[in-house]
């Protein structure tokens, strides 16, 4: 029987890409660099390499499912998890979990946000098959790190404990760590037993539901809830009572706090589309340091810079240095690429305006 399963998380809503990345139009149904699929086109393809099509489930808000109908036609509608609010990764990992483990008892899933860059895929499909088979084999959660590239702050952190290898590339988890400072990221690149929490993590649904229903106080009278629900007719309707189950993080609620959790070591390039900052560092660029999203542009005396604009449309920038200069709808945002707080300032006064 074949027990490799995966969750796709497809609700987020991407304001932290904003202008681009909107509320309506999320960056996980963009298409970034012009390859012709969107993100979450990539990331269904990448996974249907190794994983049943009839395996892979899509969680995501009810507003995107017209996006996700348009986009992945093939998927049935027994496989699209559908939530009325978002209730957090928590609630999203909680709720596909007991569907899949209604669909088999011994499934071992692999979940995936929708919005990572993957830069060579058969290490990917080979890393992935060895986290599954060791979720499988294991009574354990599995989180696959990443060998940080450089001292970033805006990625979680993994210590592992790399003297106690349980298996190839395989380690028990010493601690994690949020987002850190400049200073703390650059100590982590020199101790050398850190890697980047890349957000992609294992589990078998029986390992999983122990964990939710033991270090979750809310969830012990939820799950039985849930599992009763994935019984009924149509099991991915989500229960009425999602509205009411606590908005946490699968990261801070789960995997932090199991007595069994390992990080395996990724070989594959990986980049999250998080932010401007993180898309920066890991776009290709020309010889100035100018990064180019599926944008024409001609520069002068410019470096540094991160450019998307719609199709149609040209960019014509003299004499600027570190600056976003992205455009969508209505809006023109262009702003120093290292002011966060500016960038989500100019959110929150547009979207009020």
């Amino acid at each position: 029987m074949d027990n490799r399963y995966c969750l796709i998380l497809a609700g987020g809503n991407g304001s932290r890409l904003w202008p681009i990345s909107r509320t309506t139009l999320p960056k996980q149904f963009m298409d970034f660099f012009g390859t012709g699929r969107t993100m979450l086109q990539q990331t269904y393809d990448r996974v249907a390499r190794f994983i049943r099509p009839d395996h892979i489930y899509i969680s995501t808000n009810v507003q995107y499912l017209p996006l996700i109908y348009q986009q992945l036609p093939q998927v049935h509608d027994e496989q699209i998890l559908e939530e009325p609010v978002r209730r957090g990764t928590l609630a999203s990992v909680a709720w596909g979990t007991v569907v899949i483990a209604k669909a088999n008892p011994h499934a071992n899933v692999f979940v995936t946000p929708a919005d990572h860059v993957i830069q060579n895929e058969d290490a990917y499909q080979s890393d992935i098959l060895k986290a599954l088979e060791f979720v499988q084999d294991n009574q354990g959660l599995l989180v696959t790190g990443i060998r940080p590239g450089r001292p970033e702050t805006g990625y979680g952190y993994i210590q592992m404990d790399d003297r106690h290898e349980v298996a190839a590339d395989i380690y028990p988890v010493k601690s994690f760590t949020g987002k850190p400072n400049a200073d703390f990221a650059e100590m982590f690149i020199q101790e050398g037993d850190f890697l980047w929490n890349s957000g992609l993590f294992s589990f078998n649904v029986n390992v999983m539901l122990s964990n939710l229903y033991s270090l979750v106080p809310e969830y012990q009278e939820e799950i039985p809830r849930m599992m009763a629900e994935a019984e009924s007719a149509i099991p991915t309707l989500v229960p009425e009572f999602f509205n009411s189950l606590p908005n946490r993080n699968v990261d801070v609620s789960i995997l932090e706090r199991s007595d069994h959790v390992y990080v395996q070591q990724g070989h594959f390039g990986w980049a999250d589309m998080g932010t401007w900052a993180s898309l920066y560092e890991d776009a290709p660029a020309d010889t100035q340091g100018n990064v180019l999203l599926n944008t024409r542009a001609f520069l002068y005396d410019c470096a540094d810079n991160i450019i998307r604009l719609p199709d149609g449309r040209t960019a014509v920038v003299k004499g600027l240095k570190d600056y976003v200069i992205a455009e969508e709808g209505e809006i023109l945002m262009i702003c120093p690429r290292k002011e966060v707080a500016a960038m989500r300032k100019m959110h929150t006064d547009t979207k009020f305006s």
